[in-house]
């Protein structure tokens, strides 16, 4: 038998990923049949224009002030500061600005943080359910992802379960705060726990919190929302601007090492090179140019919060089951029949789409994103009451 023309780590790159590339197939075919009628909850895509705010910042910045405007860009000291004030402002830790690295958005930041720890054969632990591109990313480094649900009941961490997972190839735990697709902001005393389980096993080799913060601006009910940083010194903090910005193609985020890190002046010139070795993973010159202005704009908060009351009631009242999530952009309601795949194939009929719960390792369940508009949510109520009715009989 001959050699595979493709290394064996992307074709299981290729095996894992294969129910995602049917989805965006069947995605786009259906985008397109539906058109303008459709209901898009599937991704946390923006459903209307862009904040006037961001257009007009990113145009401002479009005009070169000098010949190297446009030249190869690493992390910009303008950048870097404005994260590292963002950081010490909202999350009270004393982050410095030369512990920033610039990323084009928190995948690519995972990526980099992954591929600059892990060596083949190392363990990384990440909760369930997961981001669906985490598992393609540990795997593309060499490593092993090790897989810990987050408490059935609570939704918040389970500790004891992490501990149980931690082994001498343990290099690293992802946590995502405040969680997709639960919408939880995990409890700083659960935060404090997992740093003593981290902080006994690192004894014998260091152990990384990688913290995927992607939603961390995106709170509701006035929670506060609390960094795994301020408990654990082993942490990257990871950051996209997608969400905040509701701008996802416009690729701009950070990796943040904690300001009490051990030899961190050594995990700079690491990143650095991670960044290089990840296919020159920095933002694009405008942006960094554009961040101390981009870091005060954001997405309605209270718009998706009130999208979030309107819907939870609506399909609360039309007979589904599902919890109020404390923060991102997505309800999870349970799906009423056993494969959520075909309920949602169910609520295609009826022109919504949303995401399937197999797809996010959440069998049963199917997840709406609320960056739809307004009348696509009221458009949809009826056809989400009649689908729930068609699936119950």
């Amino acid at each position: 038998m001959t050699d595979a023309p493709i290394s064996r780590r992307i074709q299981r790159v290729l095996e894992i990923g294969a129910p995602l590339f049917a989805l965006f197939e069947r995605t786009e075919r259906l985008v397109r049949e539906l058109g303008a009628d459709a209901c898009d909850f599937l991704a946390g895509n923006p459903q209307e224009m862009a904040i006037p705010e961001y257009v007009e910042t990113i145009h401002r910045y479009t005009d070169p002030k000098d010949a190297a405007w446009f030249a190869y860009k690493m992390s910009e000291e303008v950048a870097q500061e404005a994260a590292a004030s963002s950081l010490r402002d909202r999350l009270g830790i004393p982050f410095q600005a030369e512990d920033i690295a610039m990323t084009n958005a928190a995948i690519a930041a995972i990526a980099v943080a992954v591929r600059v720890v892990a060596d083949d054969g190392d363990e990384i632990v990440i909760v369930t359910p997961p981001h669906f591109l985490y598992e393609p990313l540990i795997v593309a480094a060499g490593a092993t992802a090790v897989r810990v649900p987050v408490d059935a009941e609570t939704l918040d961490l389970d500790v004891d379960a992490i501990a149980a997972a931690l082994t001498p190839r343990t290099r690293a735990i992802i946590v995502n705060t405040p969680h997709n697709p639960t919408g939880t902001i995990y409890r700083s005393e659960t935060l404090a726990r997992l740093a003593d389980v981290l902080t006994a096993a690192s004894k014998r080799r260091p152990i990384y919190l990688l913290s995927d913060e992607a939603y961390n601006r995106i709170v509701f009910d006035g929670r506060e929302f609390a960094s795994p940083a301020a408990f654990y010194p082993n942490t990257m903090v990871l950051y996209s601007y997608g969400k905040q910005l509701l701008a996802p193609g416009e690729r701009i985020g950070y990796i943040a090492l904690a300001p009490d890190m051990p030899d961190r002046e050594t995990m700079r010139i690491a990143l650095v090179a991670g960044q290089l070795a990840t296919g020159y993973s920095f933002p694009n010159a405008i942006l960094q140019y554009a961040l101390p202005e981009l870091e005060g704009i954001s997405v309605d908060v209270e718009l998706i919060q009130r999208r979030r009351d309107r819907m939870v009631a609506a399909l609360r009242d039309a007979g589904y089951e599902l919890h109020v999530p404390e923060a991102t952009f997505y309800l999870l309601p349970r799906s009423p029949l056993q494969d959520d795949g075909d309920f949602c194939d169910l609520l295609a009929e009826e022109r919504i789409l949303v995401m399937p719960g197999a797809m996010l390792e959440q069998p049963g369940y199917f997840r709406i994103s609320l960056t739809a508009s307004d009348d696509m949510i009221e458009r949809s109520l009826p056809g989400f009451a009649r689908a729930l009715k068609r699936a119950t009989g």
